[in-house]
């Protein structure tokens, strides 16, 4: 029997969802998909790799920063297939997971994301934090990042992009990439089956400190 991998993100726009297992990979990305089609998504990959819900054995689910509605639903639907105990959670946050999509080492890597107009989400030597424009410049500027992942709205922001250039920074946007890229957080996340959706700015980061 084949053991499964299950990698769920709903922090960002839609749904996106794969299964992994040596080297079976199948993956649905739905932009405009909302909290009800996750037990679809999820019976269409099993269908695809001939497998069912009892082969799945670890489910990794982003906990945000994100939307109210989308972290909320991905969370309780993954704890939901993990609460008999026959499979593990491992909850992430998004800036953790799209980390992996830079391809180097997370001491060299920044995450850029919008938060809201003016503020971002940044992750910088593992720490995570919800800041403005001048902030971001000011971080980015004194550290030794080779690699940052960023969203659509960091790759076209001035400001953002002028500092890349100046530091040598090489920008990777964060779509069209397999969610397998996330499978070495399993190694290093503890897994718990209460996940707790962050999604509130910025005491999501306040939280963090406490």
């Amino acid at each position: 029997m084949t053991n499964y991998d299950l990698i769920v993100d709903t922090s960002r726009k839609g749904i996106s969802m794969a299964l992994c297992a040596d080297s079976v990979y199948e993956e649905i990305v739905d932009p405009t998909g909302k909290g009800e089609i996750l037990s679809a998504s999820l019976d269409s990959l099993l269908a695809k790799v001939g497998a069912t819900l009892d082969d799945v054995k670890r489910v990794m689910v982003t906990v945000g920063p994100g939307s109210f509605s989308g972290l909320r639903t991905g969370v309780a639907f993954c704890q939901g297939l993990c609460f008999s105990g026959k499979r593990n959670l491992y909850g992430v946050t998004t800036l953790q997971a799209l980390a992996c999509f830079s391809g180097v080492a997370d001491n060299d890597t920044a995450v850029v994301i919008r938060a809201r107009n003016g503020f971002w989400y940044l992750r910088l030597n593992g720490v995570e934090s919800f800041i403005e424009t001048v902030d971001v410049v000011e971080r980015l500027k004194a550290s030794t990042v080779t690699t940052a992942v960023v969203d659509a709205a960091a790759f076209a922001d001035e400001t953002l992009t002028a500092v890349f250039k100046d530091k040598g920074i090489e920008t990777k946007l964060d779509t069209d990439k397999p969610l397998s890229m996330w499978s070495p957080l399993f190694k290093t996340v503890k897994p718990s089956l209460i996940q707790e959706a962050n999604y509130i700015q910025p005491s999501y980061f306040e939280k963090l400190k406490t």
